[in-house]
């Protein structure tokens, strides 16, 4: 029965009345669902392509990755490697890391938990080149699937390589076709449905959903971990096929092996933030009111302004006009490829563990960045959630240093499972545009309406550091060769915002379509009451928090950095949602309001 409900629900079968007899047991006495005929449907579905707003630009116009020819000249140049844009730009002669006076660090990791519930491009499956057979691990030649990342001359890896791996992402074999998409241009796949829906909590299929659920009772909650708990709290299950990839504490005996963790979303391990996050609403679910209106609500009215500005919030999303039929909500490659990608900046290279006072725990140390990838154990053996909670809560982002744009955490130390040497995150998010064609920095500056930086004054002007532009051009050759993904992170900030002018605009856009697109978001009339949506604008991850761990004191506004004690209340101050705008007196009933 209810594979058939979720059936017509998500591929809109045209039944004008449908009435179904249900079993009296599910106390559901009659379901009535109106279905209308949907325009294109396959609009924000998983695992179609992701929506382009210009056209690809590949080498051969149809699949060779920028760069990919050697001796290939744009505007005059070749590209430089990535590697060399990484280590001549990304890192100056500044180790300082400067410290964000206005939001905390859980605004930058709110960023990656809602990225990974709109936007996954899979990378190719194939481990090995399609024609040859040659390892991608052991090969520094470009042939599909490997797009190697050839290091400088003068910056020799440690193991003596020339390269470092890069598996090209996995084409699309659904298209959404639009006036960008070119016939026979290779498209990349976004594995999740792009709509804000708690795809992290309950998955992006029906298929995994499944998985995820505790099938041996009737209440039809989450599975959680049957072997640890968080004083009294549940933590995330485990993987089923063991032993898994995720690190181990060391000297632990094979007996006390904690595994990855599972959840909606394959990436929940990679930092441990991240599974803190994940965990927190697979526990907000147990008492069933954890779904994706809460993340809309959070996102759009707490996050979106802070990283954009409000001005710029005005300007591309203003305020809500209902649901539009006609706005393709899918994400697009240039905003999960570029745009979204600018808070890689703003991480900080430790992440704090802090006590009950908010001050370093006594047990438990604060941890460099790079030991806290894959380590679900640090979680289980080394105080739970609170403590990291607290450290995201309590301590500032990194700001963006224009003299020292990444931590060497990330750009030396990345941890990627199954790849034996650690990667650099700059040079493979350089390396990842041109593997998915995106046009440079200029085009994508004339999409958004402003002005092509065509001289080096013209980027001074942007970018505000004349020693900047000069490493920038010494790189490039051109301005029209600077990738997006560089171009729009050097920009400096619009007023009250954490990006410039150019992710403003495509960020800006982005978050209109996924509002604009969705006939299920919380304030489109008839998925909620007015007292309903009076309701949700209660509910904050302040509450959540709360709600779920064994914090105690936390700031109204999770993202905004403020000092402990003054600015922290107790959790009974912040306010709660009031289920009682949901009590239906007649009966259990549910209502599928499909307008």
């Amino acid at each position: 029965f209810y594979d058939l409900i979720y059936f017509l629900l998500y591929t809109a079968v045209p039944l004008y009345s449908l009435k179904m007899q249900c079993h009296e047991t599910f106390l559901i006495t009659c379901i009535h669902t109106v279905f209308f005929f949907r325009k294109n449907p396959l609009w924000g579905a998983a695992n179609t392509g992701l929506a382009r707003w210009l056209p690809a630009e590949y080498e051969d116009e149809e699949n060779q990755p920028k760069g990919w020819n050697t001796g290939r000249q744009y505007s005059g140049f070749q590209l430089p490697l990535v590697r060399e844009v990484s280590n001549e730009i990304m890192c100056g002669s500044s180790m300082a890391v400067l410290e964000d006076s206005a939001y905390s660090q859980m605004l930058v990791d709110w960023g990656q938990y809602i990225d990974h519930d709109i936007s996954f491009t899979p990378q190719s499956s194939s481990r090995s080149t399609f024609a040859e057979g040659r390892d991608c691990l052991h090969t520094c030649s470009n042939a599909d699937p490997c797009f190697p990342m050839q290091t400088p001359k003068e910056g020799k890896l440690s193991s003596n390589k020339s390269c470092l791996p890069f598996f090209r992402s996995s084409p699309a074999c659904i298209n959404v076709q639009t006036d960008m998409r070119p016939a026979g241009q290779r498209q990349q796949m976004n594995s999740v449905t792009s709509f804000i829906d708690a795809s992290t909590v309950y998955g992006p299929s029906a298929d995994l959903e499944k998985t995820l659920r505790n099938l041996s009772s009737s209440e039809g909650l989450l599975a959680v971990n049957s072997e640890y708990s968080d004083d009294g709290r549940p933590y995330l299950p485990f993987v089923s096929v063991q032993p898994s990839a995720c690190l181990q504490e060391p000297g632990s005996e094979p007996a006390a092996r904690v595994e990855c963790f599972t959840a909606g979303d394959s990436r929940v391990n990679e930092i441990l933030p991240l599974s803190v996050l994940h965990t927190l609403w697979v526990r907000e679910s147990a008492k069933g009111t954890s779904d994706g209106h809460f993340t809309e609500i959070i996102t759009m009215r707490d996050y979106v302004p802070k990283i954009m500005g409000r001005e710029a919030f005005d300007e591309y999303l203003g305020p809500y006009a209902g649901y539009n039929d006609s706005v393709n909500p899918s994400v697009s490659n240039v905003f999960a490829t570029a745009a979204f990608r600018f808070g890689h900046v703003t991480i900080s290279p430790r992440l704090r563990r802090l006590n009950e006072s908010f001050q370093e725990h006594q047990r438990f140390s604060s941890l460099s960045l790079h030991q806290t990838f894959f380590s679900p154990w640090r979680l289980v053996r080394e105080g739970g959630l609170d403590p990291v909670l607290r450290g995201l809560l309590g301590r500032p982002a990194a700001l963006q240093n224009q003299e020292h744009l990444m931590t060497e955490e990330l750009k030396e130390r990345l941890l990627v499972l199954n790849i034996p040497e650690t990667l650099d995150l700059a040079a493979l998010n350089l390396q990842r545009g041109r593997d998915h064609g995106l046009p440079g920095y200029n085009d994508w500056r004339a999409f958004c309406g402003f002005d092509r930086a065509e001289t080096r004054s013209d980027l001074v002007e942007l970018v505000g550091s004349g020693v900047l532009v000069e490493k920038i051009m010494d790189v490039y050759g051109h301005p029209n060769n600077i990738d997006v993904w560089l171009g729009g992170l050097l920009e400096r900030p619009v007023s009250g915002a954490r990006t410039g002018p150019l992710f403003a605009c495509l960020i800006g856009k982005q978050m209109k379509t996924l509002r604009e697109g969705d006939r299920f978001w919380w304030e489109h009339p008839g998925v909620f009451s007015p007292k309903q949506r009076q309701e949700l604008q209660t509910h904050s991850l302040s509450r959540v928090i709360c709600d779920n761990s064994g914090v105690t004191e936390v700031p109204l506004d999770p993202f905004r950095l403020g000092s402990y004690p003054e600015d922290f209340v107790f959790c009974g101050n912040v306010p709660s949602m009031d289920l009682e705008a949901w009590r239906d007196v007649k009966n259990v009933k549910y209502y599928y309001n499909l307008k």
